[in-house]
């Protein structure tokens, strides 16, 4: 199968990439993926090598503050002109094709940036959510990111334009100044306030996502963590859940992780996401 891998691929790699290859023998496995997945796609990394400081806001100051709230819409409306450009990649892509397959189970990602629905993958377990989705605190109704920012525009006319050039964070939204005078959208419906559906530094993810990530660990021979270097509880717990069951664990990451000395790490790929996924998935004929 290795024969239909780029030819540029070294003999290191072919050997970590067989030893990968060697872990699908005993049935679908599990993709649990992070930040780095994504970033071949233009998103920026929190945690990566060369990723600037960042302090993410949490959901007290989101709730709280007047003046955060007031700096994530402003950000939220900059940083769309961005994500408006982004596309799944070709890591995206080679999980569908090893999906499709039969070869995993399905997708787990801590990412709320919808890639994997867009690139393909059928069976997706968003952890954090999904940031194309807004709610209300008060109601509960929903409505698209879109349909949102428009109402900001609105509120605000001529904002984009003047600060269309403001540096875009890890997390899609603009790392904006002018926040003060800014107008934020309220739920039409009761006047709520409206936030992400997505689950912000000191939230839990909900029960019921945990339980679908954990069923699919549990049907699957095997775990693959992809681009995340697992500082976060949630995918440590699912590591957890698949040393109980016995099987495996493998890494595709660039730079170190928190289960790189584990006894179950069958395999550790220090390298791209979507180079790796792409050749695996030649490799397995997906």
């Amino acid at each position: 199968m290795l024969e239909s891998v780029n030819a540029g691929t070294s003999e290191a790699q072919l050997a970590k990439l067989a030893q990968l290859v060697s872990l699908f023998e005993r049935g679908p496995i599990a993709v649990l993926t992070g930040a780095g997945m994504s970033t071949d796609s233009g998103i920026p990394d929190y945690r990566g090598a060369g990723s600037p400081p960042r302090n993410p806001m949490n959901i007290a100051q989101f709730t709280e503050d007047p003046h955060y709230r007031r700096r994530f819409w402003a950000g939220a409306r900059i940083g769309q002109n961005r994500m408006n450009t982004v596309e799944p990649n070709d890591g995206h892509r080679a999980l569908a094709r090893l999906e499709a397959a039969g070869r995993i189970e399905g997708v787990i990602t801590q990412n709320v940036d919808g890639l994997h629905r867009r690139g393909g993958s059928r069976t997706v377990v968003e952890l954090h959510g999904g940031g194309g989705v807004m709610r209300c605190i008060q109601c509960g109704e929903r409505w698209t990111r879109s349909e949102v920012l428009g109402w900001f525009d609105t509120l605000n006319p001529g904002y984009a334009e003047r600060n269309a050039g403001a540096e875009v964070a890890p997390d899609g939204d603009a790392l904006v100044t002018e926040v003060d005078s800014v107008r934020v959208p309220l739920c039409p419906g009761c006047g709520g306030t409206l936030r992400p559906d997505v689950v912000y530094f000191g939230e839990t993810v909900p029960v019921a996502v945990f339980d679908a990530a954990a069923e699919l660990v549990s049907r699957s021979t095997a775990l693959l963590v992809v681009g995340s270097s697992l500082a976060v509880n949630t995918g440590m717990r699912l590591v957890h859940k698949t040393e109980r069951l016995g099987n495996p664990l493998a890494v595709i990451n660039r730079g170190p992780t928190a289960i790189d000395a584990r006894p179950s790490l069958a395999v550790r790929i220090d390298g791209g996401t979507t180079e790796t996924l792409t050749a695996l998935a030649d490799a397995l004929g997906a």
